[in-house]
Parts: structure tokens; sequence; C-alpha cells
């Protein structure tokens, strides 16, 4: 077996993550890091792979469609092994935290435990296309704030995996997050991530509890202006797209 096909079938760390750690920081924040989710050798494979069109369904320029400066490429099924193995590894954990924000929140519907599960769900709505991703920066450019919503299933919990060294190859590009609080103004978050390292964070909102009970609060991510280098971004989104 070649190293480049090793690196990227190799298992993702996922059972070695403080779960409950993260549990608290989303609860908190909005969004958790978990650190060196990826090797340096297993990012650079995936990074690799941009130039391979044989890998993607689909190639975006966001200038055109306004969503700022860059690229990205979604996957097509069948995707590769380290990705399809991160998705339905990361999966059941989130789907626990998911099912508890939808209970507070006071929305009825729940989750499933197996990643499959809510795959073939998605599909039976018309919601067939992968939407993993994959993103590359240069100088100039960046990422608006937005949120990955696609259909009307939606999972309300992704993940964004920095495969790039900051200081390294590339200068600022820094992972945003708000939120948009009730009668208060937003809130701005950025999540220090290095190579390896991948930020769980809320698709649209979350649960806060306030005085008066529970509310929602709304977020959206994107990310700041590049300053120099090349920044390459894997986006595990866990619902498929319409």
């Amino acid at each position: 077996m070649s190293k480049v096909l090793a690196a990227e079938r190799r298992p993702a760390s996922a059972p070695a993550i403080d779960w409950a750690a993260v549990g608290e920081s989303l609860d908190a924040r909005g969004f958790a890091v978990l650190p060196h989710l990826l090797a340096p050798e297993q990012c650079r494979t995936v990074a690799a792979m941009y130039p391979d069109d044989s890998r993607f369904r689909s190639h975006i320029h966001m200038a055109r469609h306004g969503f700022g400066r860059g690229e990205y490429k979604y996957f097509a099924y069948p995707l590769p092994d380290l990705i399809a193995e991160l998705r339905a590894s990361l999966y059941p954990h989130l789907a626990e935290i998911a099912n508890r924000w939808n209970a507070d929140m006071g929305i009825e519907e729940s989750f499933p435990v197996e990643h499959a599960a809510f795959l073939k769900r998605c599909h039976a709505a018309g919601q067939t296309r992968p939407t993993p991703l994959l993103l590359q920066y240069a100088a100039g450019d960046y990422n608006c704030l937005h949120q990955d919503l696609y259909g009307a299933h939606v999972f309300p919990l992704q993940v964004a995996i920095l495969l790039s060294a900051p200081g390294r190859d590339f200068a600022g590009g820094e992972f945003v997050i708000t939120e948009q609080r009730p009668r208060m103004q937003s809130r701005a978050s950025v999540a220090p991530l290095t190579q390896g390292d991948a930020v769980v964070f809320a698709v649209h909102h979350r649960p806060v509890r306030g005085t008066r009970g529970t509310y929602r609060v709304n977020l959206r991510h994107g990310v700041s202006e590049v300053l120099s280098g090349r920044r390459h971004t894997l986006g595990i989104i866990f619902h498929d797209a319409a």
C-alpha cells in the first residue's frame, strides 16, 4: 500500500476526545476545539486531493456568489475513506449533544444514534448530495459569515479541520463565529487552531439559559482575510444537500 493511501485510511482519533469537555464548551460558547484530530501527514494527504477533480461533485468560486473570496469543492460519493470515517465516528457523540439541545429548545426532531440512519432520512427527503468539502484560500481571500443549511433536514453541529500550519503555510485566516443574542449586541469569537485541530460549532442556533428560561441564539461562521500564503480546510457537514 502506498504511503498516501495508508495515511488516507488511518483510523480517526475520535475515541480519544474528551466529549464531556466538548459538550461544556459548546454549551458555553457555541464551539469547541478538538486538538490534533488529524496528524500532519493526514492533513497534507487531504489537502493534496484538491487538484483531483475526480474526487469532487462541484467547484465553487466564492466571489461569483458573494460568499467572499476563495474557493471550495464538495466531495462526491464515495467519500475518501478518512473523511467517511471521520463523519461516521464523530456523529454519534455529536448526536447526543444535538438531541439535548433540541430538547432544551423545544424542537421535536431527534437524531438517530448512527450516521447511516440519519443519511437515510436525508436521502428519503431528496437530500442526496454529499456535503463534506475542501476549501482553499490564498492571500486576500476570506469567507463571509454564513450558515450551512442545505435542506429541510439539518444536523445542528458541524466540524472544520485546519489542514495548513499557521505561521508556516499562511498568516491571518482565523476561524470566526458570531452569536446574535436577543436584545444584545452580537458577540464574535475566534477559535485558536493549529494544523490538524478541528473546531466543532453550531450550524444555526443553540440553546442559552437565561433568567426567564431557555432561548435560542443564532450563530454564523466565517474566515477572516488570509494575509499571506495558502490555507486549506476540511469541512465535515453531517446532513446531505438537496
